[in-house]
């Protein structure tokens, strides 16, 4: 074995949030005995997206005696257990890698914009007098379509549970919605109805990545302030998999105040049964 640059964690300083496996495209990452630990060395490319989402240091890099990284094991082991979407994530998060380590020419000035990352991952709330000040429907220039028809009750970014941080502030104070993708396509009355002076993630059981779905919603329904949590699944079966991690996750929170509600959608977008499970 050669040396080269490979994560290290602290688990002393691990606090259980399972941030670090969510960013870890390459699945070199897992939550063991509510820890993160580096499970596959050959896995790891030692370029550290992981570090910035732990929120207590316990993540580092070390240039040390490890495996060789192995891309293409990589990849087969991501196709294997995260399918198309995780794939795509990991060749995402290759190109990304290339392009930081590639010589930088000078940006132009126009191209300037505050804070890093990816735009669409960027914390931001919206005020509830928004709601109010929206503009009517205007046709859009070309297209004949209405720029807005019914005002938006999303008050937060980013949505999907991927994305969201334990702790922001849009989460505190307020009932969660555990929203699957498929229900705000399936039904029109889902902002009204469920998102409405509520905070929301987003996911899917079937085709996200959700190893470490269980740790993050513990993390942020640990929020005492969090009164309830609503999950809205659709009445398909693989559906059921989003209230098993909605469970779990109020499990492993240690809360015994929170109250946790599953509403099922037809495919019509109807409320089939709504129901108490916590």
């Amino acid at each position: 074995m050669a040396k080269r640059k490979i994560i290290e964690i602290n688990e002393a300083l691990c606090n259980g949030c399972g941030d670090c496996v969510t960013a870890c495209a390459e699945g070199a990452l897992r939550m063991v005995d509510g820890k993160a630990r580096l499970v596959k060395a050959h896995f790891c490319d030692g370029f550290g997206d992981c570090l910035g989402q732990c929120p207590t240091g316990a993540l580092k890099i070390f240039e040390r005696e490890a495996p060789e990284y192995d891309h293409a094991a990589t990849r087969d082991h991501v196709a294997q257990t995260g399918g198309a979407a995780a794939l795509r994530l990991l060749d995402e998060a290759v190109a990304r890698h290339a392009q930081a380590h590639a010589p930088k020419p000078a940006a132009p000035a126009h191209a300037a914009h505050g804070g890093g990352g990816c735009p669409g991952t960027r914390m931001r709330m919206r005020p509830e007098a928004d709601r109010q000040a929206q503009p009517a429907a205007t046709a859009v220039s070309g297209g004949g379509l209405p720029a807005q028809v019914n005002p938006s009750e999303l008050r937060q970014w980013p949505i999907q549970l991927h994305l969201v941080q334990p702790g922001a502030p849009f989460f505190a104070g307020k009932e969660l919605v555990i929203m699957n993708t498929c229900g705000p396509l399936a039904s029109a009355d889902v902002h009204w109805r469920f998102l409405r002076g509520r905070s929301v993630v987003v996911a899917c059981p079937k085709l996200d990545r959700t190893e470490p779905y269980v740790s993050k919603l513990a993390a942020i329904l640990s929020d005492l302030t969090i009164p309830k949590a609503i999950v809205v699944r659709m009445e398909v079966p693989c559906c059921g998999g989003l209230s098993m991690i909605a469970a779990q996750a109020v499990q492993q929170s240690g809360r015994t105040d929170l109250e946790l509600v599953e509403v099922t959608l037809s495919l019509e977008g109807q409320v089939r049964q709504t129901r108490r499970m916590a």
